[in-house]
């Protein structure tokens, strides 16, 4: 299921960073890999939630 958030920080150099979910639930990870689009901060995007090792992770990750 595709939800919406806000990018709230993304470190290209290391390749993660978190997306604040727009249900005021706590921030999801984001990694590199999970991306469809090159995001920025502050970009609005849409993306799917998995369970990763860590938590929730945002993968398919994509600039609307």
């Amino acid at each position: 299921m595709q939800q919406e958030g806000i990018v709230k920080f993304f470190n290209t150099q290391k390749g993660f960073g978190f997306i604040s979910q727009n249900d005021n639930r706590d921030d999801l990870f984001v990694h590199s890999t999970g991306l469809i689009d090159q995001i920025n901060e502050n970009d609005r995007v849409s993306y799917e939630v998995e369970t990763g090792r860590k938590g929730l992770n945002a993968i398919n990750v994509q600039v609307i």
